[in-house]
């Protein structure tokens, strides 16, 4: 936390945030000098547009950051931040002016977000010296840094080449973060996975040299309300038999990227003794081309019991997904989620940036629907359409895991997961991306934890903190 954020007894330079209609204000109060240097450089205070402010001998006297036609401090986001670690000098920044604290939360949870990047695959890099923020009155720390470190280790996890992260290096990270918080571990690998039932996983991964498995992780008072997270641990997805073209597999490395989101937000979770019982379930897999791999026209019969046709092997996902979400639907908890990179056709419907949710409970949807909007990690609620579903039939077993048409593919998906969700009402389906697919700053090209603050935000507004 402190190469980032300084305690808040730290001395600083001050750091002014300001929006187009306050500038006049600004230049009044900082002095007939900062008013003519603010013009010289056509500061109009516009969305990331920072300048420094001289002081006496060559030194910084401080920093304008413009952050556009902001109406409202109430809706500024942690992105209006995330370029400001190493786009202002290497100095300790106090922040002034009158900001309400939910803006100075963001501030925060921006700056640090910001200061991430992914160096270890380059011989030369080096780590640089980067702006320090002063921490905000009524900003807590260590809910930043837990959060931020929960996004990191997640976005790390999500940029590791496939090479250096299967499943079994998926399930030793699961592994390490049990015995970091003296949780309850299992993984059913392999074989076994069909001797407990567990017959989708197994047909995905089998073709892999690189054996299949249930990662499963259980903490907290078994008194408390069950929250059992589930994420899509595809280690690298080729499409199976059914091959994406060379440009379709290029970011298939962030296939895992739900297990990831997933174990991000157990990570937090812990880290901050939520009053909840916790289960973590990953299928973790890996989907190949071999002579042992399933094909387009098999039929497996699910944990569940219903048999699947296979309508296309590119669709594994969703049939991983389908046996864990049984195994934990078996308990009924008190909230389910499952996060998965699992159609293109949600980024077609909403883009990159606004993960699809599905949830059979409308209050759900919109609980999620909120706490995406009050932590600026957005989702977008979409139908479970039921006129949709019978075309998930399939004329030799009890379903398809495609359907015909090639339209509404992220609501096929979700339908094919509501037939696996029986018995928990408090179910929500994330369909993410977990990707910046453009460089903006502080973003990089790369790994993004979506809905991990979201889902933090709403287990603790519905189960304490």
């Amino acid at each position: 936390l402190e190469t980032l954020i300084a305690p808040s007894n730290t001395p600083g330079l001050p750091l002014w945030l300001v929006r187009e209609a306050d500038l006049p204000g600004l230049k009044a109060r900082l002095g007939p000098a900062a008013d003519a240097w603010l013009s010289q450089h056509g500061f109009a205070a516009e969305r990331h547009r920072v300048l420094v402010l001289p002081g006496d001998g060559g030194a910084v006297a401080g920093v304008v950051v413009g952050v556009g036609a902001l109406h409202d401090w109430s809706s500024f986001a942690w992105w209006h931040a995330t370029g400001l670690p190493e786009r202002l000098p290497p100095r300790d920044f106090r922040v002034e002016g009158d900001l309400p604290e939910s803006a100075l939360q963001q501030l925060a949870i921006g700056w640090w977000h910001g200061g991430y990047r992914l160096t270890r695959y380059k011989s030369s890099a080096s780590s640089p010296t980067r702006a320090r923020l002063v921490l905000p009155r009524g900003v807590d720390a260590n809910a930043i840094a837990r959060q931020g470190e929960a996004s990191a280790w997640a976005r790390d996890l999500i940029n590791a080449p496939a090479n250096e992260l299967g499943p079994a290096e998926l399930a030793a990270s699961a592994g390490d973060l049990a015995r970091e918080f003296a949780a309850e571990f299992r993984c059913i690998e392999g074989e076994d996975l069909l001797a407990n039932n567990y017959p989708l996983i197994h047909a995905v991964g089998r073709a892999s040299v690189r054996a299949p498995r249930l990662i499963d992780l259980r903490w907290g008072d078994p008194r408390h309300p069950q929250v059992t997270l589930v994420g899509k641990g595809v280690c690298f997805d080729s499409g199976g038999l059914d091959i994406k073209s060379s440009a379709g597999m290029a970011l298939m490395k962030k296939d895992m990227g739900g297990a990831a989101i997933a174990l991000g937000v157990a990570r937090s979770l812990m880290a901050r003794r939520a009053p909840v019982r916790l289960r973590l379930l990953i299928p973790a897999v890996e989907n190949s081309v071999a002579g042992g791999a399933y094909r387009p026209g098999d039929v497996v019969r699910s944990r569940r019991g219903l048999t699947v046709e296979i309508g296309n092997t590119d669709a594994e996902g969703r049939l991983v997904l389908a046996d864990a979400l049984t195994e934990a639907d078996g308990e009924r908890p008190a909230l389910l989620l499952d996060f998965s990179t699992l159609t293109g056709a949600a980024r077609v419907a909403l883009g990159p940036e606004l993960p699809a949710v599905f949830s059979p409970q409308p209050e759900l949807a919109e609980h999620i629907r909120r706490c995406g909007e009050q932590e600026r990690d957005p989702v977008w609620p979409m139908p479970l359409w039921d006129a949709y579903d019978e075309e998930l039939g399939s004329r030799v077993a009890d379903l398809n895991n495609v359907a015909g048409s090639t339209f509404a593919g992220a609501i096929f998906g979700a339908l094919f997961l509501r037939r696996f969700v029986t018995a928990t009402p408090n179910w929500a389906h994330f369909d993410l991306y977990a990707w910046n697919a453009r460089e903006r700053p502080g973003r990089p090209v790369g790994a993004e934890a979506q809905c991990l603050r979201l889902a933090d935000r709403l287990i603790l507004e519905r189960f304490g903190p």
